[in-house]
């Protein structure tokens, strides 16, 4: 795991926002801010209380009720100081805030071995997804809230050419972000790893040597491989798969993009798993 890349940062309004940075699993300290915006985001990383909430910024005369009372009561809880700010102010931040930000500390990310650990911990054949260069912070957004619901014990990104867990992200999954073990690290290295775990490794691919589903055993042990919207998965990630995996299209659509696809052969996963984990 690498420590601290380049940075790219900007200072908005008291608030240090990070653009691109590589981080090792984070001690509880923060190097700058974030801001996490929209309600079930702010919500979730308070709940999960996995990184240092800052101070919690509410619009002025918002009603509580719903969610924004479970934030307010988490807030008390965890002692996050709350700030009544004019809605502008929120706007001047982030279109998105649904009268809510949080300023929180960097995401904290994890080393393989936990999520190795994690498996271990609740008795369970692994169950992991590695994306291979997505870039789009919607679909990874997407697929983060997917693996969550599906009991993923992990994700694995590679070191370079790949969207972080930023805020956005962190919104598109709605905070299902905040849940998931995240580790950076090299994605053929860690495909070794798992498979010395007992793990089978799939690869979502549409090549000629691409099976389909009810060819393809996905229960037991399994990473899944996800690649990048335009490129796929790369030759040398591919070639390390055990299996190619492809989702028959019956339609006059030729292809999913990455986010359905991935989300499709995660629960067709957690299907299979089933009798293993009633």
């Amino acid at each position: 795991m690498p420590g601290s890349q380049k940075l790219t940062i900007c200072d908005c309004e008291g608030y240090t926002l990070r653009t691109h940075a590589k981080y090792h699993s984070a001690p509880m300290e923060y190097t700058m801010k974030e801001i996490i915006y929209s309600r079930n985001a702010v919500y979730e990383t308070l709940r999960a209380h996995r990184r240092q909430a800052i101070r919690l910024l509410m619009a002025e005369n918002i009603q509580e009720k719903g969610n924004i009372t479970e934030i307010l009561e988490l807030a008390r809880q965890y002692k996050v100081p709350v700030e009544r700010v004019p809605r502008q102010r929120l706007d001047s931040l982030t279109p998105q805030h649904q009268g809510v930000v949080l300023e929180a500390g960097h995401y904290p990310y994890m080393d393989i071995s936990d999520i190795l650990d994690n498996a271990k911990e609740k008795n369970e054949p692994l169950f992991v997804l590695l994306l291979d260069s997505l870039q789009d912070p919607q679909n990874f957004g997407t697929l983060l809230r997917t693996a969550e619901a599906v009991g993923v014990h992990g994700i694995i990104l590679p070191l370079a050419h790949t969207v972080d867990v930023t805020p956005a992200v962190v919104n598109a999954s709605s905070g299902a972000s905040e849940h998931l073990l995240v580790a950076q690290m090299n994605l053929v290295q860690a495909i070794e790893a798992f498979k010395q775990a007992g793990a089978w490794v799939v690869g979502l691919d549409e090549g000629p040597r691409s099976q389909t589903p009810d060819k393809v055993r996905l229960d037991g042990g399994l990473a899944i491989v996800v690649g990048s919207e335009g490129e796929g998965i790369r030759q040398l990630v591919r070639q390390n798969c055990d299996f190619l995996l492809r989702l028959p299209m019956h339609g006059q659509i030729a292809s999913l993009n990455a986010s359905v696809a991935g989300s499709i052969v995660l629960y067709l996963a957690s299907q299979a798993r089933k009798p293993l984990n009633p």
